[in-house]
C-alpha cells in the first residue's frame, strides 16, 4: 500500500514537471559582454567656459525661484502644471519641460529637487501633470502622450523671458519614450535629457528588471521560469499593447543634442546596454551628439538615501546653459564605472499557454469546477427531502453514496490544490514586496518556496492515494463483492468528475508556474 502510493505519486510529480517543463519556455538570459568605461570619474560638465564666461552659465543656488501653479489646454483635456522662474535671471532664458515617468502623474508628486535646483540656476522649468483619462496599467499610446505633453512645450514657448527656440525636455524613466518622439516631430525642441532611460522595449525592460529583483531577492532558481511565463503572455483585448513599442525610429531622427544621465545603483534600467544603444541609434545621421553621466551608486530616481544626487542638476544646469559648445565638450562619457550582468534581451514567448485567457480562465475555471460537485450534491438532497416532507413520509434512503474513504480523500484533493493555488499567490506577492524594497528575507523566500512546494506534493499524495482506492475497489468488484462501488447515483457522479477536473486544471496552472519542477 505504502510502496504503491509512493510509485504513484512520484509517478504523478514527474509527469506534472514534465508538462510544466513544456508549457512554456525557460529563463536563461544572456551574459553581458560589451561594457562602457568612462573617461573620467567627475561628472562635471565641459566644455562651459565659453557659458560662463558670457553669464550663461550658472550654479544651482544663483537665483530665487518664483513658482506659479498654471493651467495648459490639451486637446479635450486641461491639465495642471508648476513653473518656476529664476527671479532676476534676464531674458532671453533656456526652458525646460519635465515628462513624467510610470510611477508619477501629478506635478505635486515629480521632480521637486530637480525642477527647483535647475530652476535656481536660470532655467525656467516647467512640470505638467501627465494626461490620465487615457493612460492606464493595460492601455497607454506613447505617440499620444507626447502629443499632450507637445502642449505644455508650446505653452512654455510663449512664457515671458523664454528664449522660444531654447526649450527642451526633461524626460525621466518611461518619459524617454515619449521625448524622442516629441523631438523627431519638433525638430525646434532644441535638447534632450533621458534619465534613468529602459531605451528598449517596455516588455524586455520588465523581464530585466524582474531578474534583476529577484537575484537581489536570493529566490530559489525555479522562481524565475515565472518570469518569461508572465512577461511573456499575451493579454485579451489589447491589454498592454504598449508592451512592444520600439522607441529606436525616433531616435535615429533625433537633431538636437542629447544628455543621458544614470544612477549605477540602478537595477531595473540595462544601464549599459541602453547607453550604448542610445550612443549607436540616436541620430544616425551623427548631427545629435550625446553626453552621458553615470552617478555613483544613484538608483532609479537618481537619489542616494532618498536625496537627489546634487551633482545631477548641476550637470544638467550647466549643459543646458552651455549648448552649444557642451552638446560636444570632453568628456562625453563621465561618472562611476557602471555594470550590467545580463542583457535585456527579447522576452521568450509561452507555447500552450501564451494566452492570459487560458493563465486567469484555468484558476477560475478550476475553482468553478471545485464547487460544482458539493453544490450539485447539496441540492438534491434539499429537493429530494423536501418532496417526501411535502408527501408528509420519510425520507428514502439515498441511492448517491461514495465507498467508505472516498469522499475525505476527495476533499483533500479539492482542498490541497486549493491551498497550493493560493499559497503561491501569496508568496509570489510577498517575493515581489521584498524584490521592490531590496529586501531578503530567507524565512519568506527559501522558506516560502518549500512550503508551497510541500502543500503541492501533499495534493498529489491525495491523488495518489484516491487512485489506489479506485483500484481496491475494482479488484474487490471482481472478485464478486456488490457492494464495492466507487460512486453511486448521478450528483456523486458530477461532484467527483467535477472535483477531478477542478483539481487537474489547478494542478496544471501549478505545474506551469515550476511548483512540480525536478530539482531546485
Amino acid at each position: 500500500m505504502v510502496l504503491r502510493t509512493v510509485a504513484s505519486s512520484a509517478a504523478i510529480l514527474v509527469g506534472l514537471a514534465i508538462l510544466g517543463a513544456l508549457a512554456g519556455p525557460a529563463w536563461d538570459p544572456v551574459p553581458l559582454t560589451d561594457t562602457i568605461t568612462p573617461t573620467a570619474t567627475s561628472t562635471a560638465i565641459g566644455g562651459t567656459d565659453a557659458g560662463v564666461a558670457a553669464g550663461r552659465v550658472h550654479p544651482p543656488g544663483t537665483f530665487e525661484v518664483a513658482s506659479t501653479e498654471v493651467e495648459i489646454q490639451l486637446d479635450g483635456y486641461r491639465v495642471s502644471g508648476l513653473l518656476r522662474e529664476p527671479v532676476g535671471a534676464g531674458d532671453d532664458l533656456p526652458g525646460m519641460v519635465f515628462i513624467h515617468g510610470a510611477g508619477t502623474g501629478r506635478w505635486q508628486d515629480a521632480f521637486p529637487e530637480q525642477a527647483e535646483q535647475i530652476a535656481s540656476a536660470g532655467v525656467v522649468t516647467l512640470v505638467p501633470d501627465k494626461r490620465l483619462d487615457t493612460y492606464t496599467l493595460w492601455h497607454r499610446n506613447y505617440v499620444s502622450m507626447a502629443a499632450d505633453y507637445q502642449h505644455s512645450v508650446e505653452w512654455l514657448r510663449q512664457v515671458p523671458g523664454v528664449d522660444p527656440d531654447n526649450v527642451g525636455l526633461y524626460a525621466e524613466s518611461e518619459g524617454t519614450w515619449i521625448a524622442p518622439i516629441m523631438q523627431a516631430e519638433d525638430p525646434r525642441i532644441s535638447f534632450t535629457v533621458l534619465a534613468s532611460a529602459p531605451v528598449v522595449e517596455p516588455r524586455r525592460q520588465a523581464a530585466f528588471a524582474v531578474d534583476n529583483f529577484l537575484r537581489n531577492t536570493n529566490v530559489p532558481g525555479g522562481v524565475f521560469r515565472a518570469i518569461p511565463r508572465t512577461v511573456g503572455i499575451q493579454l485579451p483585448s489589447g491589454m498592454l499593447d504598449y508592451a512592444d513599442f520600439d522607441v529606436t525610429p525616433w531616435l535615429e531622427r533625433q537633431t538636437s543634442p542629447v544628455l543621458v544621465v544614470y544612477g549605477t545603483g540602478d537595477p531595473s534600467m540595462p544601464i549599459v546596454q541602453g547607453t550604448r544603444q542610445i550612443i549607436a541609434d540616436t541620430a544616425v545621421g551623427g548631427v545629435a551628439p550625446v553626453t552621458v553621466r553615470f552617478y555613483d551608486g544613484a538608483n532609479h530616481g537618481l537619489r542616494v538615501d532618498d536625496v537627489v544626487v546634487p551633482e545631477l542638476s548641476r550637470d544638467v544646469a550647466a549643459w543646458v546653459q552651455g549648448l552649444p559648445e557642451t552638446a560636444t565638450a570632453e568628456p562625453r562619457i563621465a561618472g562611476a564605472q557602471p555594470e550590467q550582468l545580463f542583457l535585456a534581451s527579447s522576452v521568450p514567448r509561452p507555447r500552450w499557454w501564451g494566452n492570459g485567457d487560458i493563465i486567469i480562465g484555468s484558476v477560475i475555471g478550476g475553482l468553478a469546477l471545485l464547487l460544482v460537485g458539493p453544490l450539485v450534491w447539496g441540492a438534491t438532497s434539499l429537493v429530494r427531502r423536501l418532496a417526501a416532507a411535502g408527501r408528509g413520509v420519510p425520507g428514502a434512503r439515498s441511492t448517491t453514496r461514495m465507498a467508505r474513504g472516498v469522499r475525505p480523500l476527495l476533499l483533500a484533493l479539492s482542498v490541497g490544490s486549493v491551498a497550493t493555488t493560493v499559497a503561491l499567490i501569496a508568496y509570489l506577492m510577498a517575493v515581489a514586496r521584498l524584490a521592490l524594497n531590496y529586501e531578503q528575507d530567507w524565512l519568506v523566500v527559501q522558506g516560502g518556496w518549500i512550503g508551497v512546494r510541500l502543500l503541492g506534493v501533499a495534493t498529489v499524495v491525495a491523488l495518489a492515494l484516491l487512485i489506489g482506492r479506485a483500484r481496491d475497489l475494482r479488484d474487490a468488484r471482481r472478485t464478486g463483492d456488490a457492494e464495492a462501488v466507487f460512486v453511486a447515483g448521478w450528483p456523486a457522479r458530477v461532484t467527483l468528475w467535477a472535483a477531478l477536473a477542478g483539481t487537474a486544471s489547478l494542478l496544471l496552472w501549478l505545474a506551469y508556474w515550476g511548483v512540480f519542477q525536478l530539482g531546485i
